[in-house]
């Protein structure tokens, strides 16, 4: 639930706090007063593109700022999983919501104060709230959405149909790849194995390249080596008046005279252990400068070895850099080939692996296709009865399903008698309208008027409002062509969606209004020769003169009576 929105130099929003409660929350004011900023404002916050153009003029940026109440259940392990996906840790305590647009244009989003894209904005909005407008009336006039409305209402899992159509797409994919024509075949068959070959009889080792560099720079340097290992011996042991006979008779002198002074006693111990360290030196390096062979054949080799090594990788570069890749690469051309010679017994497994796919998805999508005709015949009732109550009766809503007819370049693979499979099924539904009884069902976004829309929307919300996960609904123009007794009626049905959902509906209609919990007037004032808008929670007596107004523009007496009327009617109907 959305419980605290803050707008900051938002066009004629310079700094806006309302705290929204729970139930059937309105919005009205005079037209221009901003209510429709406001939308604007909360459809950033489900991820929309923010645009310069709402940075007050003057200010560097606007914010929206967001407050929600964590969701229950279902729709609370759904949050944490998109948060998850955003790498967002939930918190007990809610959801902070924070949208910044720049003059530049350049924006930024913050979701628990970490810094996160619109998308994942988006995503993370998806389950708390959700904004019931004029882009409801494209929804409803788009029949490439009316599949997922049904589909929400009957509560249809799709996980399975999605993973079989899945299954379907690589399986004829792997058969296709699988059935290369015999003369391609046997073409990539003799240049595996000529490729393979020479890997093979290379006899590549791990780590090889990297001991052949060491060897190669042993051997060019060794009359250098040889050199530096016996110059040290020499000077350290084996010439006369060397530095380990020097330091012996340092060290045995200074022993000596340990024995008036214990401190140089101590110092010639530490020349005498120093002098047997470099004695052990002395040797490593006579038997280093021994087992140092200047071999000019084994140059030569090792020589011709890492051409061989460097030849190799320079030929497979788009798949080795090193030996280990040359080993990789050798043995996936022993795999391909491998594949390519039981070629005829692989193409005959997948064929069989295609055709086990393809029984499964017949039967989920033949299972999907009941279950939705069902639905549709249950949700076509519904919204008729829930139509009757809002002055349409006699309409009908018809979800027509039909087959999603194959078309040219299809893969075979997805076709079922004509059918096209996708990841939902084949079926499509498009809704068609009877407005009258007796009048044969057309497409809806055909002969629908916008009055008519916005109350089949609303009947639409209504029914799926318990199956909905979204705990936040946000109507607007929802009064569309609609006034009256009607209008009274579709206050009525919000209040209604608002015993499950928290509410906030923005409209002109007092009729509407008057069935709100909570009203919030939307109003332009002018300070500092600048016009501003604020929003303000209504006491009962203010709302009486806001709903007088709103029945004719100018507060009377007799319109402060009839806005009584209308609240007390109000609340009588919804006790």
């Amino acid at each position: 639930m959305l419980t605290h929105l803050r707008i900051t130099d938002f066009a004629l929003l310079d700094d806006v706090e309302v705290e929204f409660g729970p139930g059937f929350n309105v919005l009205t004011g005079e037209t221009g007063a901003g209510k429709s900023l406001l939308v604007e404002a909360v459809a950033l916050l489900r991820g929309g593109r923010g645009s310069a153009d709402v940075v007050r003029n003057g200010a560097e940026e606007a914010r929206v700022e967001a407050i929600f109440e964590p969701p229950h259940g279902p729709a609370a392990q759904a949050l944490t999983d998109r948060l998850a996906r955003a790498g967002i840790d939930p918190v007990d305590e809610g959801l902070v919501v924070r949208r910044v647009i720049g003059k530049s244009g350049r924006g930024r989003v913050y979701i628990n104060n970490v810094l996160a894209t619109a998308a994942a904005l988006g995503d993370v909005a998806g389950v708390l709230i959700e904004l019931a407008g004029q882009h409801e009336h494209q929804t409803l006039g788009d029949p490439s959405q009316h599949l997922s409305i049904l589909d929400a209402f009957g509560n249809h899992q799709l996980g399975e149909m999605a993973a079989a159509h899945a299954r379907i797409e690589v399986a004829s994919k792997a058969l296709s790849s699988a059935s290369l024509d015999e003369r391609t075949r046997a073409e990539r068959e003799e240049f595996l194995k000529f490729q393979l070959k020479e890997l093979v009889d290379a006899a590549l080792e791990p780590g090889e390249d990297e001991r052949l560099k060491l060897e190669r720079e042993r051997l060019r340097s060794a009359e250098k080596l040889l050199s530096a290992a016996r110059r040290g011996e020499d000077a350290i042991y084996a010439r006369e008046g060397a530095i380990a006979e020097e330091l012996g008779t340092i060290g045995r002198e200074l022993a000596e005279l340990g024995k008036i002074d214990p401190e140089l006693g101590r110092v010639g111990k530490q020349i005498d252990e120093a002098r047997v360290t470099l004695e052990e030196a002395s040797r490593d390096l006579r038997h280093y400068a021994d087992g140092l062979d200047a071999d000019p054949e084994r140059l030569s080799e090792v020589e011709e070895r890492t051409d061989l090594v460097m030849k190799l990788i320079r030929k497979h570069r788009a798949e080795a850099s090193d030996v280990a890749g040359l080993i990789r690469r050798r043995d996936a051309l022993h795999k391909e080939l491998g594949d390519l010679t039981s070629h005829e017994a692989r193409r005959a497994e997948l064929a069989v692996e295609l055709e086990a796919a393809r029984a499964q998805a017949k039967k989920l999508a033949t299972a999907l296709t009941s279950v939705r005709e069902k639905a549709a015949k249950t949700l076509q009732s519904r919204v008729g009865a829930a139509l009757a109550e809002l002055a349409m009766a006699g309409a009908r809503l018809v979800p027509a399903l039909s087959p999603t007819t194959a078309r040219e370049g299809d893969d075979p693979a997805l076709v079922f008698d004509g059918r096209r499979l996708g990841a939902t099924g084949w079926d499509r539904v498009e809704f068609q309208l009877a407005a009258n009884k007796g009048d044969e069902p057309r497409p809806l976004h055909r002969i629908a008027s916008g009055g008519e829309l916005s109350r089949i929307m609303l009947a639409l919300k209504r029914i799926l409002s318990r199956a909905d996960q979204v705990a936040t609904y946000v109507f607007d123009e929802v009064d569309a062509g609609i006034g009256g007794a009607v209008a009274d009626v579709v206050g009525r049905q919000i209040r209604a969606v608002a015993e499950d959902k928290q509410v906030l509906c923005i409209t002109h209609l007092p009729q509407i209004a008057a069935h709100a919990a909570v009203q919030f007037r939307v109003e332009k004032v002018e300070r500092g020769g600048r016009v501003h808008t604020n929003v303000r929670k209504l006491t009962a007596s203010e709302r009486k003169e806001e709903i007088a107004r709103m029945l004719g523009g100018k507060v009377t007496p007799k319109a402060r009576a009839h806005a009584e009327e209308l609240l007390k009617g109000a609340r009588e109907a919804d006790a």
